[in-house]
């Protein structure tokens, strides 16, 4: 019998909660612009043809024009409104292969947290909300250096991508690249 192993990481993460300042449609709009769906046919297709990773990285760059991509998304609106609750939300997985690549190469648990769970939503006064996990505090719980430097670029991205939003962006997000 083999004897069982368990680890367990307490770890600290911030959640950063940024106010949109426009309604919650427009900021939707904008969000999805700026981080466009994954287009699995297309890495597919890659795949298939035997793509060198070197591709596969260019072809990420040229969909990502802003660092990240949608992975998936769920309106979860209509299915709350059936609890009688009347305020809009939606929540998203984005990120970069290639970047999770980089560190999933070192711990594939990395993939807990990659890509990122974000959420757009309205309060109960009405007021646009994006919410996500501050990556550095997500990635620095595995303990390894390069791990957690990927956490931090993807703070400096996560940042930009807030500015070209035009949210505000957390000064716990450092400089953007």
């Amino acid at each position: 019998m083999t004897r069982a192993v368990i680890r367990s990481v307490t770890h600290e993460v911030n959640r950063l909660e940024v106010a949109a300042g426009v309604p919650y449609g427009e900021f939707r709009r904008r969000y999805e612009r700026a981080v466009p769906a994954f287009d699995a046919d297309r890495f597919a297709e890659l795949q298939r043809a035997g793509a060198p990773w070197e591709t596969v990285r260019r072809a990420t760059e040229e969909s990502a024009p802003h660092g990240f991509l949608r992975y998936w998304g769920f309106d979860v609106t209509p299915l709350m409104n059936l609890a009688g609750d009347r305020w809009n939300c939606v929540e998203y997985l984005m990120g970069d292969h290639t970047t999770a690549q980089r560190m999933f190469t070192r711990d594939p648990a990395v993939m807990l947290y990659a890509p990122l769970r974000t959420a757009i939503y309205e309060d109960a006064d009405g007021r646009t909300w994006f919410a996500v996990d501050q990556p550095s505090t997500r990635f620095a719980s595995f303990g390894d250096a390069a791990i957690a430097a990927v956490g931090v670029e993807l703070d400096h991205r996560l940042a930009a991508l807030l500015e070209r939003l035009g949210a505000p962006v957390p000064e716990v997000l450092g400089q953007r690249e």
